[in-house]
């Protein structure tokens, strides 16, 4: 990664101000996790205080030690323990069936491997368990397909790799793990922001 990516990037979305309904889908994605969660791409933690009492530990994995760092004052008062557990969603560094849950919240955007990614959240889940996903993708209007191509150069570039342009539900399918349910939708934002906010938040099975 190159300086911009190592330092600025986890900085500015770390303080971005998330508008009220991506929050509100960001709870939505957590409900009805329980026991072990691994977290892809946790950031500096947005998603705790959304996390289920159910939830026993949360296994981050997170390749920014900046982003890790800027997170630190939220672990020490997250209810549920937070472990760092790798660097490298395309390689966990964790045992075969292993969690409960996994948790991807605007992650499968950037991984560069995102078929591999997935390959690992199946390795990793116990049978039953399920991947839940709150993530941005392809929209199926043409007009927002072309502004998202044309827009996901400089998008790639300023925020370490972000494609526009994934399938979310099919990659997920082709993963092996089954779909359950998926909802597709633009955010509640301005019609501006389409290219950014169109959204997948849905849940598959490790079979």
């Amino acid at each position: 990664m190159g300086i911009w990516a190592r330092q600025v990037t986890p900085r500015l979305v770390a303080r971005g101000t998330e508008p009220e309904p991506i929050r509100r889908l960001r709870a939505r994605a957590c409900a009805g996790l329980h026991g072990e969660v691994v977290e892809l791409g946790f950031g500096s933690g947005a998603n705790l205080g959304l996390y289920p009492a159910e939830v026993t530990r949360i296994v981050a994995v997170e390749p920014s030690d900046v982003g890790w760092g800027l997170g630190a004052e939220g672990r020490a008062g997250s209810p549920v323990p937070v472990v760092r557990g790798g660097l490298d969603g395309q390689r966990l560094d964790l045992p075969d069936a292993s969690a409960d849950a996994v948790l991807a919240t605007f992650t499968l955007c950037t991984i560069p491997d995102v078929a591999r990614a997935l390959q690992e959240v199946r390795r990793v889940l116990r049978p039953g368990g399920r991947l839940h996903f709150l993530e941005h993708g392809l929209s199926p209007d043409e007009g927002v397909q072309r502004w998202q191509r044309r827009l996901e150069p400089v998008q790639r570039r300023v925020f370490d790799g972000c494609h526009l342009t994934r399938p979310v539900d099919r990659l997920v399918e082709e993963s092996g793990l089954v779909l359950e349910s998926v909802e597709r939708d633009y955010a509640l934002t301005p019609r501006l922001a389409r290219p950014w906010v169109y959204a997948y938040l849905g849940r598959a099975r490790h079979a």
